[in-house]
C-alpha cells in the first residue's frame, strides 16, 4: 500500500498529469493516422524525454502507448483502413456498421472495450506480474514454435468462404517474410542482388499497401469527381451505443477476448497485431451466428479492441520484470528505461519499486484519459466522412507514402508500399484474403528461428517438440483445430 500511495504521489502532479494528457493526444493521432503508428509516436518523442525526471518522461511514452494502440479504431470504423496493426479485425465489422449509418454506434462500442480491455490487462500487471513472469520464463524455442504454428493453423478460420485462398494468402505471406538474410546463418535469400533486400520487408509499408494503397485503387475505379462519403447518421443510443441488455450479451466476449490479449502481449514479439486477428477468430467460433461476423455486428469490434488494449498492461509484464520488451513499442520504452539509468528487471522491484508502481497508476490515468479524449470528441472523428473522398484518399496517400519512408527514411519503403498496394488490389479483385498474409509475414522470423534453434540443440530430431508438456499442447491443438474446420466444412457441404 505505501508503493502504491507513492506513485500515486509522483503521478499526481502537474507535470505528470500535463505530459499523460499531451501523450494520449498525440497518441491518439498517431494510431488514428494510416502510416502512423504507437511505436513511431514512442520513436519520436523518446528524445524529448532526455531532459525530464524519469518518472515525468516513462508517463509520457505510457501516454503515448495507451493513446496509439486505442487510436487505430477511428480509422478502421470510418474509411476501413487500420490505423495500427492491432486494428486489422476492428475493419470487418466497423466500417460495414458505419456504411449502415451506425458510425457512432460502432465507436462507442470501440471506445469503451477498448477501456474495459485496458482495465483488465492492467490489472493483470498489478496483481499477477511475478507469476505470470515466471510461467512465461519456462517458455524456450520449442515452445515458441508451437505457439507460432498454432497460431498460424487459425488462418483456416480467417480465410472467409473459401479455405483454399485462404492458405494460398497464408502461404504467400510466409514467403514474403523470407525475404533477406535467413535467420542463424545469415544466408541470402530472395533478394535478387539487391542489398535493400538484406534486412527484408518492413511490416509497415507491407500492412499500408495492402490495406490503404489498394482500397484507394479500388475507390479510383469510379470517379472522384465532386464524390464524397456517405455521411452516416450519428447516434450513439444508450450507453455507448449499447443497450444494458447488448452490454451484458459482450461481457464474456469481453473477458475472452481479454484473455487472449493478456496471453499474446505476455509472449515477447508477438503484440496486438496478432492477437486481435485471433481474438476475433475465437469470438466468431464461439458465436451461435458466426456467419454475421464481417457484416457489421458489435461482437467483432469488442473482440479486436478488447484484445489489442489488454495486451498494453500484459506487454509491460516481460518489460519490467525479466527486461525483456513484449511488443515494438515497449522496445522502445525499455530504450526509456535505459536513457534515465533504470534497469528493468527481477531486481526493479526492490530498486525502484516507487517508479514501478508510478508506472501502473500512470497506465490507469492514461486509460481514463484516453476514454474521455475519444468519447467527447467521437462526434469530430465520424465528420471525417463529410470529407470528399478524393480529398480524404489523397491525404491517405500521401501519410502512407511520409510515414513509409519515415520509418527507416529509405524509399525503398516506399516502392514497397507501391508494389503490396498493386498486389492487394489484384487480390481484392480474385477476392484473396489479407489476414492470413499478415499474419503469415509476422509469424513466419518467428516460425522459421525457433524452429531452427529447437533443431541445433536437437541435432536434427523432431521428437522434442512432443516430448515438452507446453510445445506439444499447442502443437496437438493446431492439429485438432485443422481437423474441425476439416470436418466443419465436410459436413457444410453435405
Amino acid at each position: 500500500m505505501d508503493l502504491w500511495i507513492a506513485g500515486i504521489s509522483q503521478i499526481f502532479t502537474l507535470s505528470s498529469l500535463v505530459v499523460i494528457v499531451i501523450g494520449v493526444a498525440v497518441g491518439i493521432v498517431f494510431g488514428a493516422i494510416p502510416g502512423m503508428s504507437a511505436t513511431m509516436a514512442v520513436a519520436l518523442c523518446l528524445p524529448l524525454t532526455f531532459s525530464m525526471e524519469p518518472v515525468t518522461g516513462i508517463a509520457l511514452l505510457v501516454g503515448l502507448f495507451v493513446g496509439g494502440i486505442s487510436g487505430g479504431l477511428i480509422t478502421a470504423v470510418l474509411i476501413n483502413i487500420p490505423g495500427t496493426p492491432s486494428s486489422i479485425a476492428t475493419t470487418f465489422d466497423g466500417h460495414p456498421m458505419a456504411k449502415r449509418g451506425e458510425a457512432g454506434k460502432a465507436l462507442g462500442i470501440g471506445i469503451l472495450f477498448s477501456f474495459l480491455g485496458s482495465i483488465l490487462g492492467c490489472l493483470v500487471l498489478f496483481f499477477m506480474a511475478p507469476t505470470l513472469a515466471r510461467f512465461a520464463l519456462q517458455f524456450g524455442t520449442f515452445e515458441y514454435f508451437s505457439i507460432s504454428v498454432f497460431a498460424l493453423t487459425l488462418v483456416a478460420g480467417l480465410s472467409g468462404k473459401n479455405l483454399a485462398k485462404g492458405l494460398v494468402s497464408a502461404f504467400i505471406g510466409l514467403l514474403v517474410a523470407m525475404i533477406g538474410l535467413a535467420p542463424i546463418d545469415g544466408y541470402k535469400r530472395f533478394t535478387f542482388g539487391m542489398s535493400e533486400f538484406d534486412g527484408g520487408l518492413a511490416l509497415l509499408p507491407v500492412l499500408l499497401g495492402l490495406f490503404a494503397v489498394s482500397e484507394v485503387l479500388k475507390e479510383s475505379e469510379t470517379s472522384f469527381h465532386s464524390k464524397r462519403a456517405d455521411i452516416p447518421a450519428f447516434n450513439m443510443p444508450g450507453f455507448f451505443g449499447l443497450t444494458w441488455n447488448e452490454f451484458k450479451g459482450q461481457i464474456i466476449n469481453l473477458f475472452r477476448s481479454s484473455a487472449i490479449g493478456v496471453g499474446v502481449g505476455l509472449l515477447p514479439g508477438i503484440g496486438a497485431g496478432t492477437s486481435n486477428m485471433i481474438a476475433y477468430l475465437a469470438a466468431k467460433n464461439s458465436s451461435k451466428t458466426p456467419e454475421k461476423f464481417g457484416t457489421g455486428i458489435p461482437d467483432g469490434i469488442v473482440a479486436s479492441e478488447a484484445s489489442n488494449n489488454a495486451g498494453i498492461g500484459a506487454a509491460m509484464v516481460p518489460l519490467i520484470v525479466l527486461g525483456i520488451p513484449g511488443d515494438s513499442v515497449t522496445a522502445m520504452l525499455l530504450g526509456g528505461f535505459l536513457i534515465h539509468g533504470i534497469q528493468p528487471g527481477p531486481m526493479l522491484f526492490q530498486t525502484n519499486g516507487n517508479l514501478v508502481y508510478a508506472i501502473f497508476v500512470a497506465l490507469l490515468v492514461a486509460n481514463v484519459i484516453m476514454l474521455c479524449f475519444e468519447y467527447f470528441g467521437v462526434r469530430v472523428f465520424v465528420k471525417i466522412l463529410s470529407v470528399p473522398k478524393h480529398y480524404l484518399l489523397s491525404v491517405v496517400m500521401v501519410m502512407c507514402v511520409v510515414g513509409s519512408y519515415a520509418l527507416n527514411n529509405r524509399m525503398f519503403d516506399v516502392y514497397t508500399l507501391v508494389a503490396f498496394g498493386v498486389f492487394g488490389y489484384v487480390m481484392l479483385k480474385f477476392e484473396f484474403p489479407f489476414p492470413p498474409l499478415i499474419l503469415g509475414f509476422i509469424l513466419g522470423p518467428m516460425i522459421e528461428q525457433n524452429m531452427r534453434s529447437s533443431l541445433m540443440t536437437t541435432r536434427g530430431s523432431f521428437l522434442p517438440f512432443l516430448e515438452r508438456p507446453f510445445s506439444a499442447i499447442f502443437l496437438v491443438m493446431a492439429v485438432l483445430y485443422v481437423l474441425w474446420i476439416m470436418f466443419k466444412s465436410v459436413r457444410k457441404r453435405r
